[in-house]
């Protein structure tokens, strides 16, 4: 396979696999927050910290035998099995809290084309809008991701690059029209103020946006002279970031004062202040672009249901969760962890939403708590980077090394440690756009939610008696022309999630092919 696959991928190709992953519409209202910061946090969290994960990622994903599996397999060989599944587990999880911050922005979005106010209002009202959406959603999927596939070819256009361009243009012609940016004499500062605490929280959503390119890493293997073009593609990767992120998130702060921000509608409050500015009756304009933000958000949603649960299905199959979580339908899709994962998405909806506070403490605590969580992955993964580099497995060659010998693999190594602490340490502090009792509801859900979440896959682990380890279980690669480039890395999955019975059928096969 790798031989048949050995150079498919251009820089160019590997680039388009991976750029998905920085767009994410729904977070420029909270990039937006830091005015002319926002620049600053794009390119320090770029260098210092996506630059540092994605090279320590692609060595380990090309590390013979560790090819598949992920940050699972990279963990569980450094720092053993019980931390592997942890590592697996808090890089899913954090995705069921991101579920409900994209809903959020869904609701928003629908509220302005069916003039749904209630939602926003009410928060029994949203969040049994919140629990229907996503379920609806999810019993979508259950039928395969061959619909998604071609539904996200369509969304991604029209709601997520489309709403990215109008903003731009929109900010281009009020800046020309003698438009002035609404922001404070704090936010015109390029360099933050590094004693204002609550101005750099905002910087964990900046890591946020980066997170996940572990998930892209194993497609190194599949590249072009990987020496040369995986750092130039992460490189150029960076440059896109912060020019599409910073279009984003200055547009909005162009004309939605801090003060008025709503982060989860802030994109639809933009959008208004512009045509009004224009002098255009808001009215249909803006239910249609609501209508293509909701319509983006709806593909993104649909293709992240059972992505992410591939990397806890591979460690169903080696025994680390009861044997019903190992099972698939006709369709291949893991109905159990796609319940188990409804599920826990439905208690953070009613947790988030019914005690989360208004509408900003809610969605940034969700957005926080998905830092930090993913912020745990991580510590695990590039510790065990680090360890790695100190040479307890000195026969390992992988096919691809961070450049700089074992000095540059420690330093790039430390680099995004340093920086993932930083980013977990300033989410749990007060942001600028909390007021008064919303600060305490923020604290709250941030180290309650926090705090579960850190012990239960020890208790998982600890609870499960492991029965299938006798049994050797390879994740099966998916091959690279079968991938959904529409589709974030992550929300993609690594591997191919097949039943019991087709495996022992591609085994005969396999064997017959020899004989």
């Amino acid at each position: 396979m790798k031989k048949k696959l050995a150079g498919k991928l251009s820089l160019l190709g590997f680039f388009a696999l991976t750029a998905t992953m920085v767009l994410d519409v729904y977070e420029y209202p909270s990039f937006s927050t830091s005015g002319l910061n926002l620049l600053f946090f794009l390119v320090v969290g770029g260098l210092l910290w996506f630059f540092p994960a994605a090279l320590c990622a692609a060595e380990m994903a090309t590390v013979p035998e560790w090819e598949q599996g992920g940050v699972f397999t990279w963990v569980s060989e450094t720092w053993g099995e019980r931390f592997g599944f942890a590592a697996v587990f808090f890089q899913w999880i954090q995705i069921t809290v991101g579920f409900v911050t994209m809903i959020y922005f869904l609701l928003s979005a629908l509220a302005k084309v069916v003039d749904l106010g209630i939602v926003s209002t009410n928060p029994l009202a949203k969040t049994l809008a919140v629990l229907v959406i996503f379920w609806l959603i999810t019993a979508s999927q259950l039928r395969g991701i061959g619909f998604t596939n071609r539904l996200v070819n369509f969304t991604f256009s029209l709601g997520v690059v489309l709403p990215a361009i109008l903003l731009l243009v929109c900010m281009v012609l009020y800046l020309l029209s003698g438009g002035r940016f609404e922001f404070t004499a704090a936010q015109m500062n390029l360099v933050p103020d590094f004693k204002n605490v609550s101005m750099l929280v905002v910087f964990a959503s900046f890591i946020l946006s980066y997170m996940g390119v572990e998930a892209s890493a194993g497609y190194v293997n599949e590249l072009d002279n990987p020496k040369r073009n995986y750092p130039l593609a992460m490189f150029l990767l960076v440059i896109f970031a912060v020019v599409i992120n910073a279009i984003g998130g200055l547009s909005i702060g162009a004309v939605v004062p801090l003060d008025k921000l709503n982060l989860s509608s802030g994109v639809l409050q933009a959008f208004d202040s512009y045509l009004a500015h224009f002098h255009i009756s808001a009215g249909i304009v803006l239910k249609i672009i609501a209508f293509l933000v909701a319509f983006g958000i709806f593909g993104e949603i649909s293709s992240w249901v059972v992505g992410p649960v591939r990397g806890l299905y591979m460690a169903a199959q080696k025994g680390l969760l009861p044997p019903k979580f190992r099972k698939v339908n006709k369709s291949n899709v893991p109905i159990p962890l796609v319940l188990l994962q409804g599920a826990i998405v439905s208690i953070w909806a009613i947790a988030l939403t019914m005690f989360g506070g208004g509408d900003n403490v809610s969605f940034q605590a969700a957005l926080s708590l998905m830092a930090v969580i993913y912020g745990l992955m991580y510590l695990l993964f590039l510790s065990g980077y680090l360890k790695y580099t100190f040479g307890q497995n000195k026969k390992l060659t992988p096919g691809y090394k961070v450049p700089g010998g074992k000095i540059g693999q420690r330093i790039i190594a430390l680099s995004g440690l340093i920086v993932t602490l930083f980013v977990m340490f300033i989410s749990f502090q007060s942001p600028a756009v909390l007021k008064g009792s919303e600060i305490g509801e923020y604290h709250i859900m941030l180290i309650v939610g926090t705090l579960i979440v850190l012990v239960l896959p020890f208790i998982i682990y600890a609870l499960n008696d492991k029965s299938a380890h006798k049994v050797k279980f390879k994740p099966v690669p998916r091959p690279i022309e079968s991938v959904n480039p529409f589709i974030k890395p992550f929300a993609r999955g690594q591997h191919e999630i097949i039943s019991d019975e087709q495996r022992i059928k591609n085994a005969v096969k396999k064997l017959e092919e020899k004989l």
